[in-house]
């Protein structure tokens, strides 16, 4: 079976079902994707997380406390509510994987300082990591049942939902770095995932 140009159909499913997706309607080149290979990316991907999340902190440090809690207009409303929302989606995640029963929001009743904040957002992001790198290849491709917190029932694999963080912190650290701009931070340590990927083959 051959589809061509399907963009939401993911590439593990394409192996899953046999499915050879070419690149484009002109190319006859098709990606061939394996499960080893999906786990690679995977690696690389929470690694990569896990150091950014480092290399924002490294910035955000020399930031006083009322810098942290100071309102400024965005999805959340300061850095350090920025920055829960972070280890709440982690955290959730996390706790959807392993089929805990009564999920529990660390944002609902963690008011402990942003020293505090970090330490526990860079040990659940450590943890990912460690996870994805001793999973095996059906864990990483494992479909597993979860409910929203409006409480819809949905169904989806591992490896969409560890893609779907990764992005996620992305997009909100790319929130934290127009915040610091806005306090007047100007010297911001790169975290573009090429920087990663550079210094990780050095």
């Amino acid at each position: 079976m051959v589809v061509q140009s399907v963009p939401t159909f993911s590439l593990w499913q394409a192996r899953k079902f046999n499915i050879t997706i070419f690149t484009s309607q002109r190319s006859s080149q098709f990606i061939s994707f394996s499960l080893k290979d999906m786990k690679e990316i995977l690696q690389q991907h929470t690694s990569y997380n896990l150091w950014a999340h480092q290399r924002m902190f490294e910035t955000m440090r020399q930031l006083s406390t009322d810098q942290v809690h100071f309102v400024i207009p965005s999805s959340f409303s300061s850095i350090y509510k920025t920055v829960l929302h972070l280890l709440d989606a982690e955290s959730i995640w996390w706790q959807r994987l392993k089929l805990v029963e009564h999920i529990e929001s660390p944002g609902k009743t963690f008011n402990g300082s942003f020293t505090e904040l970090e330490s526990k957002l860079i040990q659940q992001s450590k943890e990912w990591d460690e996870w994805v790198h001793n999973a095996n290849e059906l864990q990483l491709s494992h479909v597993f049942a979860y409910q929203n917190t409006r409480k819809e029932q949905f169904k989806q694999s591992v490896n969409e939902v560890l893609l779907h963080l990764v992005n996620h912190s992305t997009y909100h650290r790319g929130q934290l770095v127009t915040m610091l701009h806005q306090l007047g931070i100007e010297r911001i340590m790169a975290t573009d995932f090429n920087v990663f990927a550079r210094s990780a083959k050095r």
